[in-house]
């Protein structure tokens, strides 16, 4: 079996639902020890992470990436067992297939790969991994930042291996990512009859106008490389469950998925206003998961996008596109940052699956943009 494949099968057999990583950075880290990686792991609270480093001077690469996955969803409705790595007409399918442990197989190849033909290449080699990047991310990737801090490291260049192509392997690099910025907004009113509606007050229904001018209010107009602003409301609730009480208060969930157009204080501060001026008794509940990030140039897009097109002939498509990811918190370090993986079609779904034949491509790729940022850093492009 071609050892990318083989390597993400292997991976895909150790059950790792978030935060458990089942073993797969033991595999990991013995995989890159053989080749001269200095592995150190890294437990914050129940979550496994892991540094590996190789080179002692110069420019630093790192592989970023997770090995926690998320719930199967129903054993019943999955073709084949979901831990079980099962390959048909060229498909591999299995929980982790595309998010991302082939990505993390094809990381540790290209490594793998490099490092046999130039041991003693220039520059240095990074791996962050992490089992806490489809929880809620606090024991992960940002207590490893934490710690690299108080190392006095620092990254140059990181690549995610999150699954950026949407129709055909290499058609989108993701270079920055919306920021992410949810609310919980509650309401107050005057619970009564609803046969007496002069003695109650319906927070329901002062709400709804401000609610419709949040969802018409233009928050800006995006730019080349992010849409405009979205406000969304994702849940509503309010009533007793009794169909003849007026509430006594409502409560709203919403998000923004915002651009680098405008600031996490503005949002709040326009919100505040639009509330503000419909006269509410309310509270607003804020709770930031992400400022928004762009790579818009630099040697690591150059040569992301030229191993990119010497793998797969593609011109890929820059993309900010797509939820949030650990990119969110590496970037802020003074990082570039890319993210570069296998299709997304089926992440997160039954039946998550990959292009057998991608596996050893997005080594390739992986393997290329080492080679033009530590061996040919003047010429990246090429």
């Amino acid at each position: 079996m071609e050892k990318t494949l083989a390597l993400t099968c292997e991976l895909i057999r150790r059950p790792s639902v978030t935060p458990e990583d089942g073993g797969c950075q033991a595999l990991m880290m013995e995989r890159l020890a053989a080749v001269g990686f200095q592995c150190t792991p890294l437990r914050f609270g129940e979550v496994d992470n892991f540094w590996a480093e190789r080179g002692d001077a110069g420019p630093i690469l790192v592989f970023a990436g997770h090995t926690d996955v998320v719930p199967t969803g129903p054993l019943e409705q999955w073709h084949s067992p979901p831990f079980e790595p099962t390959l048909v007409d060229g498909i591999l399918v299995g929980r982790g297939a595309a998010d991302m442990k082939g990505s993390l197989a094809a990381m540790v190849v290209a490594c793998e790969t490099f490092v046999a033909e130039h041991p003693e290449h220039p520059g240095r080699i990074g791996f962050l991994i992490t089992s806490d990047e489809e929880g809620p991310a606090v024991d992960g990737t940002v207590k490893v930042l934490d710690y690299l801090h108080q190392q006095g490291k620092s990254i140059d260049w990181c690549l995610v291996g999150e699954p950026s192509s949407t129709g055909q392997l290499g058609d989108v690099i993701k270079n920055g990512r919306r920021g992410s910025l949810g609310a919980v907004l509650t309401v107050r009113g005057v619970q009564g009859h609803i046969a007496y509606p002069q003695l109650a007050d319906n927070p329901i229904h002062r709400a709804l106008p401000a609610l419709q001018a949040l969802t018409a209010e233009v928050w800006d107009g995006g730019n080349e490389f992010f849409p405009p602003t979205s406000m969304q409301i994702s849940n509503i609730n309010a009533g007793t469950g009794a169909t003849n009480v007026i509430p006594g208060q409502l409560r709203v969930q919403f998000n923004f998925r915002f651009s680098t157009e405008v600031t996490e204080e503005e949002l709040r501060q326009r919100t505040h206003a639009i509330l503000d001026a419909h006269e509410l008794d309310y509270e607003l509940q804020w709770a930031l998961s992400g400022q928004p990030f762009l790579t818009a140039s630099g040697a690591l897009v150059e040569a992301t996008v030229a191993s990119i097109g010497a793998t797969t002939g593609l011109q890929p498509e820059l993309s900010t596109a797509g939820g949030t990811s650990d990119g969110r918190f590496i970037a802020p370090t003074g990082a570039q940052v890319v993210e570069v993986g296998p299709i997304n079609a089926s992440i997160h779904k039954l039946n998550e699956e990959v292009l057998a034949g991608d596996l050893p491509r997005l080594a390739a790729i992986y393997k290329g943009i080492l080679e033009r940022l530590l061996l040919h850093p003047e010429g990246a492009a090429v």
